[in-house]
């Protein structure tokens, strides 16, 4: 990564800008998806613009950035408190019937299972 680049997300005040590089070079920054992940979550405070590129790798390929995006989950999991993204987060990835598969999500997938409790901490 270029070092003035580098530089100015360093400077990068809620994630915004770590979002709108990943998303303006996606496919030319796969060397360095580590390290703006990292970046992104460290920056944002909220988990909106975590949440923001979870979304936007799973889109653009759930594979090949799959490391990526369990670590933004994690992290969207941890940051976002009041819930405001994480049902968008939830419905993105596992699909927006997800609720009709929690039983066997949350058996296989430990991030799921994260999300749906804090979504539905009662259960359905």
């Amino acid at each position: 990564m270029d070092k003035n680049i580098k530089q100015m997300l360093e400077n990068d005040s809620n994630g915004l800008l770590t979002y709108e590089y990943i998303a303006n070079n996606i496919g030319s920054i796969d060397e360095d998806m580590s390290a703006l992940v990292d970046n992104m979550i460290m920056k944002d405070r909220t988990g909106q613009f975590v949440v923001s590129t979870a979304r936007y790798l799973n889109a653009i390929d759930r594979e090949r950035y799959a490391s990526s995006i369990d670590l933004l989950i994690k992290a969207a999991i941890d940051k976002d408190r009041d819930r405001v993204y994480l049902a968008t987060l939830a419905s993105s990835i596992w699909g927006p019937d997800y609720r009709e598969h929690a039983d066997e999500l949350s058996e296989s997938d430990d991030n799921f299972r994260r999300i749906y409790k804090r979504l539905y901490p009662l259960g359905l």
